[in-house]
């Protein structure tokens, strides 16, 4: 994939995704790519591997609720030693200041809640937009 957008503060990859679930392996391929080509480690590797699928995957499920008909946005820029991912989707949001703690004991037996705080403790820096249906993750390369 040749990146979209060439400028000088760095380079600019874009991918759109139909909501469907199958669609994950189209951003697997690109988180591949663009890690490869900057020799990105193992860690921060695996780290993005897990920020990104959880991004996607919580854009597609609980931000455009499976509406194929609606895209999820993704951009990643590469600026020096740093990488910028934005997840986006086309729905309401939400109000990621107020969710419950997953590691509280009445919380510990839950199968789901983790995803902000996994994004929030394996990125360098998260970020969400005011409405919740954006988010920026940083990466040091």
């Amino acid at each position: 994939m040749e990146p979209a957008n060439v400028h000088a503060a760095g380079e600019l990859y874009t991918l759109q995704l139909p909501s469907k679930v199958e669609s994950i392996t189209q951003l697997e391929a690109l988180i591949e790519e663009v890690a490869d080509k900057y020799q990105v480690s193992e860690d921060t590797f695996a780290n993005m591997m897990t920020c990104l699928n959880e991004a996607v995957m919580n854009a597609i499920l609980h931000g455009n609720k499976q509406d194929e008909t609606k895209t999820v946005f993704i951009n990643v820029e590469v600026d020096g030693r740093r990488m910028v991912w934005t997840i986006a989707d086309e729905g309401p949001g939400f109000d990621y200041n107020n969710l419950p703690d997953p590691t509280a004991a009445d919380r510990l037996e839950e199968l789901t809640g983790r995803g902000v705080f996994i994004l929030k403790h394996l990125a360098d820096q998260c970020i969400f937009n005011a409405s919740g249906n954006e988010v920026e993750l940083h990466f040091k390369i």
